[in-house]
């Protein structure tokens, strides 16, 4: 029988227990969340005249919890009314109710003795067949089924999320001796297509694959630091984005996480391994004396950074692991930054940092070679297969290259060599792959990535690929025309991909080129079109920097035919005879949201952060956006609706440059539509999607549109509302003067004109012209000139 999850249970309230019961709402689902009754009554339960019979009473610690979830940020929730489907209680009163759902997770505290108590209650009151598992960060899962019944055992295994669980892509499963095979077939499915998780297969080994690894990264690099003549601010500078790694790096992410947590995690695995690298667990001196002192990190307010204010300037202090001061240091310079800043490919920059003379190369020789030695040593301890342990650490740890994939890209053979030379052997099975002459752990062939097998000792296609695609696997087979800022692929079927790849994905010339070339290929020799990347985020937007420099330099009829050439790239996106979907992910601002809006249809990622944002650099959108808005402005008007609320909601979504925190909240501010984008919650499932939404349109015989002239724009009408909101707002000190010139201008293109009489139908050429008009006109404003130079060089959005 085919298994749905329609409802969920989760025992346990806290910062995990919450985070995953709100992702678990976010995909739909009917959570129960429930929690232990409070002992005691609080001075505002007292106050209130309650007793510890009150429902409000019993249900406090679960409610504060999940209230304290959806205060947090970033939010746990797409959506705030998603909320809704969770409802809470006690295990006293609500423990039966279990007994409705189809897969309980515990997320109590790591206590074996605990969970075994709740796995005795569970196991009383589940329906057979159920689902039931663990969220435990490193206890032995095959330890919590003692005394269990033989259908609990058949359906427990650990399934372990990261902190914070919706945005975290790792789910590690951990099944036990007595899991059935289906139960963990099952999950793997689940985890990928429902709650857009990366599932790793792991073994029932301490700290199970990510943390095991994850923390030896860190605690080896806190063990050796002190030799290594480097600052916090310099180490942290080399462990963050220039390798692929968190902007917080190690230090900070370790504040965050909590120094008394990662020594937790240390502590359990030094105590039950027994490994060459076993005394790398150890705490080091500096470290234990700042556990002692409190400094535990962020929720201490100092570990290893701690936040000063001075002459009202905020400054971020560091510590100094010998005297343990908090001390103001250099900003951190290294000369092999000036050889890979102009490297975008971390495959390519990686081996230029480690082959570096400076101290940058003799710390990252010394962090990899241990590193490598030690992955090399945890096959087949923790994973059989090689992947998962870089799936593991790509995906928890938000590493872009895990440990094999880096020592890929530095070249094993020539790295193992250096390897003997430091004292950092690889294990035997390394040396039997080179003497077979196999080089690599991975390899793309006929479209499909390959993994190096230990057990065959060949490679071995990389499972799930069929239902996938990734434009990484196809760069090598599938590229059909490129420039500099954009790739053409063939996915197949007659599909085409247009690839951004330039800083931040930003559009400029090279990406209209690509566009409009993409364009022409799919109406000419092939069926439909895709716009979708790889990149951390799908567009920030038109280049800024451009458009600056032609204003400044007075290049006004440049300016104007750029801005027109967007504009004419986005319509023929609307109106191209083949079908145009945009796939968009994380930050979709500006030029990337115009892009998207101007598609037949939008697949977007669940965390799509989409946003018409012009308005900040003193700006209206430009290539199409102000007049789309006023396009579905005119569509969703209906009799009897009182226009002028439904002008201020689309006006507001751009005069106040809303960003969703969610594709779903995109909806709500009108970049999506209804009915017509879709949300997709599995990011490597996008682009597959995407294609087959893309055939199903073609299938059903697409037909190009026609250009619109019917668009009922309000006027006058709602212009008098924009002018006399702008000029209150400037009267109250809410906006400046050059705010309320930007507002009424918005309010000018978004009403169509000044026209006298409200509903008059215009053309999409007619609002176009007078966007690209509004445009320039603010283009000329010293005042945005100066908000745009300050993005420019310093990131920030200038208020003047």
């Amino acid at each position: 029988m085919t298994r749905r999850i329609k409802k969920i249970a989760v025992l346990g309230s806290g910062v995990m227990g919450s985070g995953i019961a709100c992702h678990f709402a976010n995909i739909g689902l009917e959570v129960l969340m429930l929690d232990i009754v409070p002992k005691e009554l609080t001075d505002s339960d007292k106050k209130a005249g309650l007793t510890l019979e009150n429902k409000a009473v019993r249900n406090r610690i679960v409610n504060n919890s999940l209230n304290a979830a959806l205060k947090s940020k970033p939010s746990p929730i797409y959506k705030k009314s998603f909320a809704k489907r969770i409802t809470t209680g006690n295990f006293t009163d609500d423990f039966p109710r279990i007994k409705d759902y189809d897969w309980i997770i515990e997320v109590v505290v790591e206590r074996l003795d605990i969970k075994q108590l709740i796995f005795e209650q569970a196991d009383k009151y589940r329906k057979p067949g159920t689902l039931i598992s663990s969220n435990t960060s490193g206890i032995s899962v095959e330890s919590m089924i003692e005394g269990r019944s033989n259908d609990f055992q058949e359906h427990f295994c650990g399934t372990h999320f990261f902190n914070p669980p919706r945005y975290l892509q790792l789910f590690e499963i951990i099944p036990t001796s007595k899991t059935k095979k289906k139960v963990v077939d099952f999950l793997a499915n689940y985890a990928k297509k429902f709650l857009g998780k990366t599932a790793v297969l792991a073994k029932d080994t301490p700290a199970f694959i990510a943390n095991r690894v994850g923390t030896f990264s860190i605690m080896e690099l806190f063990n050796n630091v002190q030799n290594l003549g480097l600052t916090i601010p310099e180490i942290d500078k080399l462990t963050g984005p220039v390798i692929g790694r968190a902007k917080s790096a190690t230090f900070r992410t370790a504040d965050v996480v909590g120094l008394d947590t990662l020594v937790h995690v240390a502590n359990n695995i030094r105590e039950k391994t027994q490994d060459e690298a076993n005394e790398l667990f150890k705490i080091p001196d500096y470290l234990q004396k700042m556990l002692e002192k409190g400094w535990l990190g962020s929720k201490t307010k100092q570990g290893f950074y701690k936040k000063v204010v001075e002459d009202g300037k905020k400054k971020f202090l560091s510590i100094d692991f010998n005297t343990l001061d908090y001390i103001e240091t250099p900003k951190p310079k290294f000369s092999v930054f000036e050889k890979t800043k102009s490297i975008d490919n971390l495959k390519e920059r990686m081996p230029v940092l480690l082959n570096d003379d400076g101290k940058a190369g003799i710390f990252y020789r010394k962090s990899f070679y241990s590193l490598f030695q030690f992955v090399s040593n945890r096959i087949p301890e923790i994973s059989d297969e090689i992947y998962k342990i870089d799936d593991a650490l790509n995906a928890g740890f938000g590493w872009k290259l895990g440990p094999f994939e880096t020592w890929d890209a530095v070249g094993v053979e020539k790295t193992v060599t250096a390897m003997e030379k430091e004292g950092k052997k690889a294990a035997s099975w390394i040396y039997d792959m080179l003497s077979a002459g196999i080089n690599s752990f991975y390899k793309i062939e006929n479209g499909l990535k390959y993994y190096y097998n230990i057990s065959t000792k060949s490679y071995t296609v990389i499972p799930g690929q069929k239902e996938t695609l990734s434009l990484e696997v196809l760069r090598n087979s599938s590229v059909i025309w490129e420039n500099d800022d954009l790739t053409i692929f063939d996915l197949g079927d007659g599909v085409l991909n247009a690839e951004f790849h330039t800083k931040m994905n930003t559009v400029g010339s090279g990406v209209l080129q690509g566009l409009n070339k993409a364009i022409d290929l799919a109406e000419s020799d092939y069926a439909a079109l895709i716009i979708s990347n790889e990149g951390d985020h799908f567009s920030a937007g038109a280049n800024v920097g451009m458009i600056y420099m032609l204003a400044i330099e007075q290049e006004w009829e440049e300016l104007n035919m750029a801005v027109n050439w967007f504009q004419k790239t986005t319509m023929r996106l609307r109106y191209s005879s083949i079908p145009v979907i945009s796939a968009p992910h994380g930050m979709t601002l500006g030029g990337g949201c115009e892009i998207c809006m101007h598609s037949d249809k939008v697949i977007a990622h669940a965390e799509t952060y989409m946003g018409l944002v012009e308005f900040g650099v003193g700006l209206i959108p430009g290539g199409g956006g102000t007049k789309e808005f006023a396009v579905r402005l005119s569509d969703e008007l209906k009799n009897g609706d009182i226009r002028t609320n439904a002008f201020l909601n689309r006006y507001l979504s751009i005069g106040q440059a809303k960003v969703s925190t969610s594709a779903y909240e995109a909806f709500d501010f009108g970049y999506l539509r209804h009915g017509i984008d879709e949300v997709i919650i599995s990011k490597k499932l996008q682009l597959a999607y995407a294609k087959n939404v893309a055939l199903t349109m073609v299938n059903k015989g697409y037909t190009q549109p026609a250009p619109r002239n019917d668009i009922k724009v309000l006027g006058k009408e709602a212009l008098g509302m924009v002018y006399v909101g702008a000029d209150s707002f400037t009267t109250g000190n809410y906006m400046s003067e050059h705010d309320k010139l930007i507002a009424e201008k918005l309010g000018l293109v978004l009403a169509g004109g000044e026209i006298s009489q409200a509903m008059s139908e215009v053309s999409e050429q007619y609002l176009l012209d007078l966007e690209r008009k509004t445009f320039m006109e603010l283009c000329a404003q010293r005042k945005t000139l100066e908000r745009m130079q300050s993005l420019i060089t310093k990131g920030k959005i200038l208020r003047n």
